[in-house]
């Protein structure tokens, strides 16, 4: 069976490599971050995960605005006590994107670890 016939029985779609699948927005590293660590809570605060993802202020800041722009995460911006608090939801639209880019990946290990659809070089 060729790598294109393995593919294409596969996943349906003849020669879709399962790259196609990921989503720029999620796949970058901080965003698929965020996206995963809200999936586990209800909401989470600005700070928690600035330091779960080993960011400054100025960069979380902007993947959330991507984020929230794209309709998968929303802003909450509150105190707790006297200190100004955001907190970070998922919202649906987000939890199916982080969904379909799991799925976009398992297929991508699957792929890989499946001899016979992992591509071959000629000199093999």
């Amino acid at each position: 069976m060729s790598v294109e016939d393995a593919t294409a029985s596969q996943d349906g779609q003849e020669g879709l490599h399962p790259t196609q699948e990921l989503d720029d927005t999620v796949h970058q590293r901080v965003r698929l971050g965020i996206l995963t660590i809200t999936r586990e809570a209800d909401r989470v605060e600005f700070s928690f995960l600035k330091r779960q993802l080993a960011v400054t202020d100025g960069n979380l800041s902007r993947h959330l605005k991507v984020l929230e722009e794209s309709g998968m995460i929303t802003l909450e911006k509150g105190y707790a006590g006297r200190r100004p608090r955001t907190w970070v939801a998922l919202t649906r639209d987000g939890a199916q994107a982080l969904d379909a880019e799991l799925r976009a990946l398992r297929a991508l290990v699957l792929r890989l670890e499946t001899p016979h659809l992992a591509p071959r070089s000629p000199d093999m």
